[in-house]
């Protein structure tokens, strides 16, 4: 509360604005029980998803079932009750709605009986998990045609003469008479949006599937939502921001991971110039790996041209076009000789290896000009810069997608850029303000547009923190060369006093913090653990992405933080659509219990409960202005 010697003018003006909107003592009276009520709620649930790497289908199913918390809702409230058929039919009407109503349609109808059973069931959830919210945020989650009636059925009370139940059956059977199916839609979507309060993506939307725009435009309707940048986000929002070298590496990747529908459909940008290009090229070649072939190359120039003028990235080691035996097609990497898997590189000068031929410059400014042009793909990276950062301190946790870089000796390490020295949240800080001058600055300059690059693939970058490989995997066969050094963090993240030193450079000193962590597959078929530090870091990166399946043995790691505790949720692949709904098959996720809270955690322990707690101090500091005469009541 605001003491007598901080009535500053300011602090006048504040007030009196606030009274304005609590114009009364008793205003300002139920505002502040309101509030108190609201701190002793249980807090709500937190969702945590990282490295969905354009895997469409997997996450949203895991989005559905908010990593199994639904299917648990149901299972505690009807197990014994239903079997384990109608449990796993209901649970999939819940998350699929519109494709379960059709089929069953399509199958044998759905009768007066049947909607009546769908509805009574959902209701009866939905019900459960509105306990821990007040009534007010439950209306607000409501879809505003059914907000009225949903909230009429979800409180309805029997009494003596049983006239609220009656009342209750009579508004279902008007509902089914008339709409049923539209309001079971909206009775899933009411479950799903109450058992997740909000939603934490820790980086990597893009890369190897090939429905990252289908992510984010789900991601875009979702009611609450943080994003971490990933190192393939970055990549994106670079092409995005008019960065050639980006473009060509977002083009490589799509077409290296058949994931073109990206680019093509997604975005709207033509690739027709770049293969009409390769194909004069690589005329023996099948069309796409001649575009691959093509492309490479050019990405190779341009990162040969950005590494030369920006020396401070310190990416010399990555200049290796210029390092090839052009007549026996081999490359010398620390005293090794490698042969090369190709020996065509009809573009390449060996006396100008980096300079872009008439041709692969016009096809990359034509690229370019897609990239920046797609008005999809411009609204779609604005959502990521609106809605995430490098890093987020969230109710006492650390949230960010890659590494804080750290020396030998395990001490932070300072990274020399833009004419300063930085290191920890400073350089996670000038790396968010400068990737934000990239794409919102007016005067887009080129050492920003770089800058996307180094923060993509750079070994002192917070989002990669590796030496990759990328030269050795593209045209060496030899697997022994693609080892990509990494940053020392990822052998210190296994260390409880580094995790703390850590959380303690971005403010966070509690014993109950903890770093969540994406980037780095778990490979539980190893038997890594994604629990590391005694519990202080958690990695949940466990392969979304198909392609890391068979070296992680599992297809995700999710997180869940709520009232209780958090628990990490272990996910097998998932299968298809098609099967979910024929077979009401869900993912199955195993739970491993990280932390119990010994007494349940509340609103008034949360970063929202802090908000409340000052915005009660300023309510109650009203009032006593109203009281002793300083400010007028309207009342």
């Amino acid at each position: 509360m605001m003491t007598e010697t901080k009535y500053t003018a300011e602090t006048m003006k504040y007030l009196r604005l606030l009274s304005e909107k609590y114009p009364s003592k008793r205003a300002v009276t139920r505002e502040i029980i309101n509030l108190n009520a609201i701190l002793n709620l249980p807090k709500g649930t937190e969702h945590f998803m990282s490295d969905l790497h354009g895997e469409f289908e997997a996450f949203r199913h895991i989005l559905n079932n908010c990593s199994g918390v639904v299917r648990e809702k149901v299972e505690k409230l009807y197990g014994g009750v239903l079997s384990a058929g109608e449990i796993k039919e209901l649970c999939t009407l819940i998350y699929y709605p519109n494709e379960k109503l059709q089929m069953m349609k399509n199958s044998e109808g759905i009768d007066r009986e049947q909607y009546s059973y769908m509805l009574e069931h959902m209701l009866e959830i939905a019900r459960i998990l509105s306990s821990k919210y007040t009534r007010s945020k439950v209306r607000k989650a409501m879809p505003p045609d059914y907000a009225y009636i949903i909230d009429e059925l979800l409180h309805a009370q029997k009494d003596e003469d049983d006239n609220q139940i009656e009342y209750h059956s009579n508004i279902l059977d008007t509902i089914i008479s008339l709409d049923a199916d539209d309001f079971v839609i909206s009775l899933a979507e009411l479950i799903k949006r109450l058992a997740v309060d909000h939603l934490h993506i820790v980086g990597d939307i893009f890369d190897r599937g090939d429905s990252a725009d289908k992510i984010i435009d789900l991601l875009m309707k979702y009611h609450s939502i943080d994003i971490e940048w990933g190192n393939h986000d970055i990549l994106w929002m670079g092409a995005a921001a008019g960065s050639e070298v980006c473009v060509a590496g977002a083009v490589r990747n799509c077409v290296n991971y058949n994931a073109v529908r990206t680019l093509e459909i997604g975005y709207g940008i033509s690739l027709r110039s770049l293969t009409l290009f390769s194909e004069r090229l690589y005329p023996y070649l099948e069309p796409m790996k001649a575009v691959l072939a093509a492309i490479t190359v050019i990405r190779f120039k341009l990162e040969g041209q950005l590494i030369m003028r920006n020396p401070e990235f310190l990416m010399d080691d990555r200049l290796l076009l210029d390092k090839v035996d052009y007549k026996n097609f081999t490359i010398t990497l620390d005293g090794v000789t490698y042969k090369l898997n190709t020996e065509h590189f009809p573009t390449v000068d060996p006396s100008n290896p980096y300079a872009l031929t008439d041709d692969e410059r016009e096809v990359i400014a034509e690229l370019k000009a897609a990239f920046t042009g797609s008005s999809q793909l411009k609204k779609q990276i604005a959502f990521l810069y609106d809605n995430g950062g490098m890093y987020r301190v969230f109710n006492g946790n650390l949230l960010y997608h890659g590494c804080v870089p750290l020396n030998d000796d395990g001490s932070l390490k300072s990274v020399s850029l833009f004419d300063g020295t930085y290191s920890g949240k400073e350089l996670f800080d000038i790396a968010e303000q400068k990737a934000r001058a990239a794409f919102f600055g007016k005067d887009k300059e080129q050492s920003g547009l770089d800058f996307m690059w180094y923060l993509h693939c750079a070994e002192s970058s917070p989002l990669c923190g590796r030496k990759t490989k990328a030269f050795e995997r593209a045209y060496i066969a030899d697997e022994s060369a693609w080892y990509e050094n990494k940053n020392p963090y990822y052998r210190y993240y296994y260390d409880k006093k580094t995790c703390e030193m850590i959380l303690a450079e971005f403010g966070l000193d509690s014993p109950a913090s903890h770093i969540i962590n994406g980037h780095t597959p778990v490979q539980t078929i190893k038997g890594e653990l994604p629990i590391r530090a005694e519990g202080r870091l958690l990695v949940i990166d466990g392969g979304f992405c198909r392609n890391y399946h068979a070296k992680t043995g599992i297809a995700g790691y999710t997180l869940i933080f709520n009232s209780h505790g958090l628990r990490l949720k272990a996910h097998k692949p998932f299968e298809s659509l098609e099967e979910a709904l024929r077979e009401n098959r869900d993912i199955h996720s195993s739970s491993e219990i990280v932390e119990t809270e010994q007494r349940r955690v509340m609103v008034f322990g949360t970063d929202n409960g802090d908000a409340i707690q000052n915005d009660i101090a300023d309510l109650c500091t009203l009032l006593d202005f109203y009281r002793s005469g300083k400010i007028t009541p309207k009342d």
